[in-house]
């Protein structure tokens, strides 16, 4: 008769006791399916059904709660305005302004414009870019909800709420792409542009006797002129390019301005009605110096338009170099 001790060291090896093998083909269907003990990858069916139950509630719960988040989140936002506007937002209350034609995709950190004057196939990116920024301009119908509200507006007559103003540049002869934008006869036309702001509204120098000391002389005389001839147009964002240094004035030849010096005030503010379109200021540049780099820089001259050279802030730099 076995002893106490002989009793538990037997049990002890049978409770370790490996199991017996089996040949590993069989171990592998036994995996996928077990005839023995019905087990499928070792659950049973009702187990493996009781799990894909539990994980079905669970992510259709969780899916659930995030749907429902999102829901409530988006009943906060209006698709047209903003949450967060002019100084509560990171664009901030200084619009910037662009130049267009932009020079190739693979220098995308330059703002050389360069080209020789009498080679169409070398003027020819700078002549398609500018076609290809102008097309919403000339086709209404490639801007959403722009050809059912174009509103024809001048400064005395502001588009009613929910229209837009036109922007024709049919006529900015000769910057219109029947004649190159003037390329062909190296004097280009450069489109400038100013940021969109929503809610932004300009102050602007309505007033030849109060205007800031470096505003350039000739957009001084400008304004008075338009103060004199023409006062109702004085609601004005002025636009003024000059070159950057001194040998730039002298080599950038004179310049003009399409169709009037600058931005007009019934643009604003902008609110993101449907088919709006940014103003434009064709510049001219009329007989620059061949052959060498021309600095250039144009500013947007309002009240409340801060000038930043080195963060860019309501100006903008680029070179024109024609060969």
């Amino acid at each position: 008769m076995p002893t106490a001790a002989e009793e538990s060291i037997d049990a002890f090896q049978h409770y370790y006791s490996r199991p017996p093998e089996r040949p590993k083909s069989r171990s592998w269907k036994q995996i996928i399916y077990d005839p023995e003990e019905k087990t499928y990858c070792g659950r049973t069916v009702d187990s493996w059904a009781k799990i894909g139950i539990f994980y079905t509630i669970f992510y259709g719960v969780l899916a659930a709660l995030v749907a429902i988040c999102m829901w409530v989140f988006f009943q906060t936002l209006d698709p047209r305005i903003p949450k967060w506007t002019l100084d509560s937002s990171i664009i901030g209350t200084n619009p910037g302004l662009g130049f267009r034609p932009l020079p190739p995709s693979d220098n995308v950190e330059s703002t050389l414009i360069w080209y020789k004057g009498t080679q169409h196939e070398n003027y020819k990116h700078w002549t398609d870019s500018l076609d290809e920024f102008l097309a919403v301009y000339k086709v209404p119908g490639l801007t959403p909800g722009r050809g059912q509200n174009i509103y024809n507006c001048d400064y005395n007559q502001p588009p009613p709420k929910g229209q837009v103003c036109d922007v024709d540049i049919k006529t900015w002869s000769p910057c219109t792409k029947e004649n190159n934008y003037s390329y062909h006869k190296s004097s280009p036309c450069i489109f400038l542009k100013l940021n969109k702001i929503y809610g932004w509204i300009p102050e602007y120098y309505n007033m030849s006797s109060d205007l800031p000391e470096n505003m350039p002389t000739s957009l001084k005389t400008y304004i008075a002129g338009i103060e004199k001839d023409q006062n109702h147009k004085l609601n004005t964002i002025w636009v003024s390019c000059e070159g950057e240094n001194p040998a730039d004035q002298e080599n950038i030849g004179p310049v003009n301005y399409l169709p009037i010096r600058g931005f007009p005030g019934y643009f604003y503010p902008y609110q993101n009605s449907e088919g709006y379109l940014s103003p434009l200021v064709a510049v001219h540049f009329e007989r620059p110096k061949r052959g060498i780099i021309i600095n250039v820089e144009c500013k947007a001259w309002a009240r409340n338009i801060h000038h930043d050279r080195k963060e860019r802030l309501g100006s903008v730099h680029f070179e024109l170099l024609i060969d």
